[in-house]
């Protein structure tokens, strides 16, 4: 089962919860992890899918999931970007997407194309 790592910045937490809401079905087909609020964001939004939790971004959990994308362990990021706004922890954020690039794993950076990577996935 392929596993998708979910992570949205503050301003959207609300997107992710929508995405996830809708498309519950689908992901429940996949093993989830997500950065620790994130985490939070999806249980409350779609409470009968399992996400594994990791540290919050800010915390190190976007260099957690980098490192899993690194090892074969997650197929897919899914990372809804708040692009108005700076992050402290950017440098990871700018890992995580490099790591994605070299490993050539889909990261979707919002809502439309997560929903098309998502069906991909499902085939």
């Amino acid at each position: 089962m392929p596993t998708v790592a979910l992570i949205a910045h503050d301003g959207k937490k609300d997107d992710m919860a929508i995405f996830v809401a809708r498309h519950a079905e689908e992901l429940r087909g996949f093993d989830l992890v997500a950065t620790g609020t994130t985490a939070s964001v999806i249980r409350k939004a779609a409470p009968t899918l399992s996400v594994r939790a990791v540290n919050s971004g800010p915390r190190g959990g976007d260099v957690q999931i980098a490192a899993e994308v690194l090892s074969g362990e997650v197929h897919a990021v899914f990372f809804f970007v708040e692009p108005m706004e700076s992050h402290p922890h950017d440098p990871d954020i700018k890992t995580l997407e490099r790591i994605c690039t070299l490993q050539d794993v889909p990261l979707a950076l919002n809502f439309a194309t997560a929903s098309m990577v998502v069906r991909a996935l499902r085939g």
